[in-house]
């Protein structure tokens, strides 16, 4: 499983890239920065809901202060079973097999390829994109 992370200044973070979060990759969907003070440097806030839970955190930090940058994997694997809970699935690259939860209304079929993302230790299924 992929846990690698980067580092980063926070006044380099955008909008649509990843940070961590509380331990939790999330997707940047708001920054703000405020001017520096007569005693201090400029803040950043950085707000961003997470890939694998969808709740929504933010923090403030200084801006030259390193954020850490978790490395987001997009993979594709074949089902290879799909019980009520868990999918059984094998990445098409390596050929690793592993279970993750089926997702909430899915109607995910054996014997089909579906995407998935990997991020501190974690995998969570996305819709396939064409």
């Amino acid at each position: 499983m992929s846990s690698e992370i980067n580092y980063e200044e926070a006044r380099n973070i955008k909008i649509n890239r990843y940070v961590l979060i509380d331990g939790e990759a999330c997707k940047v969907i708001a920054t703000d920065h405020s001017k520096p003070g007569k005693h201090g440097e400029a803040k950043y806030r950085i707000e961003g809901i997470g890939i694998f839970d969808n709740r929504r955190r933010s923090f403030i930090i200084p801006a030259s202060h390193k954020v850490e940058v978790p490395i987001v994997d997009k993979n594709s694997a074949q089902v290879l079973n799909a019980t009520k809970d868990t999918i059984q699935l094998m990445d098409m690259k390596t050929f690793e097999v592993f279970e993750i939860s089926k997702p909430a209304d899915s109607d995910i079929q054996s014997n089909t390829e579906i995407s998935y993302i990997e991020a501190v230790g974690k995998r969570k299924i996305v819709p396939k994109q064409e």
